[in-house]
């Protein structure tokens, strides 16, 4: 009878589980059949700070704000921040060579969003600026970002994430894959919640937000690790949803080997959990109270981590009555206990590898037609998927705390990638 019970307790929890997952899929797929409205095109009117944070990013820097003043939108409306912090090599140099405005933060500073917090405080809501637009200066903006920008704020948006692509999804395995997570977040994330009027996922570079929704935020104020994943849940709190704005696009350096994405996704994991812990309860409550399916939607993928750990304890407690009393059937054979525990696990771990490869593949012919110089990325996406999940199990027992930054080394042009 116990057994039963517990039987029953687990396949209850599996169903919920399994709806939870569900949903994404079929927002995922939503997303590709439906197609987000037009924005028309708008005189350029907005006046941007692109602001970048920058730590010892001399080999990069340039590069970033020379494609800042080649867009192609008037120089009189935009200016470029650069905000060098704990810098140890010739950033701040190298920034003011290429015409781009030093500011010096104040005080000790730990992460990007303490930058942001006194770039907002000091420059952009003290001088006349519509809009601030966020950078990592190992980006490269495309000639037509803020005009693509400025499309979307005219048309009413209050904050606007970009396209973020990579400067070099070919170089090993792991910038492989950390390009096709980046494709797959825009095509099936922000591309899909566009297409049916929820809110986009503002993404750590390559987005702007209006001067009025900072004023109405009371500016710049982040505490978690993941300040990007923060403050799109403060934007939904607020009433505003993030746009997306496939066609602002910024090219992205991704880490290349194994031992850097751990240190960078770990510290995204603890910032994950650090925002259900604190914006959890306000999303739920505020989706029943306003009946709001943008904050219902942001609780969702803020549960996602803890999604992650019921999946993998489910997983481990239905071995327990296998091993005593299940058995599988096949053909004239019955295996029992351990035998069907290890063949049951050995087939859902194959169904993952091609699940993901799968989706890996999809996701790569989406984006470029072709898989030449991308087999490497879609062969090992399933170790990065399973990376993944073993980080946030990590992250639940011990939580990342310091900021490690990883060095920024590829010194491409705009004219290298377009």
């Amino acid at each position: 009878m116990l057994f039963l019970t517990l039987r029953e307790i687990l396949a209850w929890c599996s169903v919920a589980l399994g709806i939870y997952f569900v949903y994404f899929g079929v927002v995922a797929l939503l997303g590709l059949v439906r197609k987000a409205p037009a924005v028309g095109r708008c005189k350029p009117k907005t006046r941007f700070a692109c602001v970048v944070a920058a730590r010892n990013e001399a080999a990069v820097i340039g590069q970033l704000v020379d494609s800042l003043r080649a867009q192609d939108y008037p120089e009189d409306l935009y200016e470029i921040i650069v905000a060098p912090n704990n810098c140890t090599d010739s950033t701040e140099a190298v920034a003011a060579a290429h015409g781009a405005r030093i500011f010096h933060p104040q005080g000790i500073i730990r992460s990007k969003g303490e930058v942001l917090t006194q770039v907002v405080d000091e420059i952009v809501l003290k001088e006349p600026f519509d809009a601030m637009c966020v950078f990592d200066a190992d980006n490269l903006a495309s000639r037509q970002f803020l005009a693509n920008m400025n499309d979307a704020l005219c048309a009413g948006a209050g904050v606007v994430q970009g396209f973020r692509d990579s400067k070099n999804p070919e170089q090993t395995a792991i910038s492989g894959c950390y390009s096709i997570c980046y494709w797959m977040l825009n095509r099936f994330y922000n591309g899909a919640r566009s297409a049916l009027g929820l809110s986009a996922l503002v993404n750590g570079s390559g987005f702007a937000v209006t001067a009025r929704l900072l004023h109405q935020l009371g500016g710049w104020h982040t505490v978690t690790m993941t300040e990007d994943y923060e403050f799109s849940a403060q934007c939904a709190l607020a009433g505003q949803r993030v746009h997306f704005a496939p066609g602002a696009v910024i090219y992205d350096e991704q880490p290349l080997t194994f031992a850097q994405s751990w240190r960078q996704r770990r510290r995204w994991t603890t910032g994950s959990l650090q925002g259900l812990q604190e914006y959890g309860w306000p999303l739920f409550r505020q989706a029943l109270v306003r009946h709001s399916g943008v904050c219902l939607d942001m609780f969702l993928t803020f549960l996602m981590p803890f999604a992650s750990l019921a999946g993998a304890v489910l997983g481990a407690l239905s071995v327990g009555p296998m091993l005593i009393g299940g058995s599988l059937v096949l053909g004239r054979f019955v295996l029992k206990g351990l035998a069907a525990v290890l063949l049951l696990g050995a087939g859902a771990f194959v169904l993952s590898i091609l699940g993901t490869g799968l989706a890996a593949l999809v996701t790569v012919l989406l984006k470029k037609g072709s898989v030449a110089g991308m087999w490497r990325g879609v062969c090992s996406f399933w170790v990065f998927a399973l990376s993944q999940t073993v980080l946030t199990l990590l992250s639940f027992v011990h939580k990342e705390t310091s900021w490690k930054p990883i060095a920024h080394t590829s010194a491409k042009n705009l004219s290298d990638l377009e």
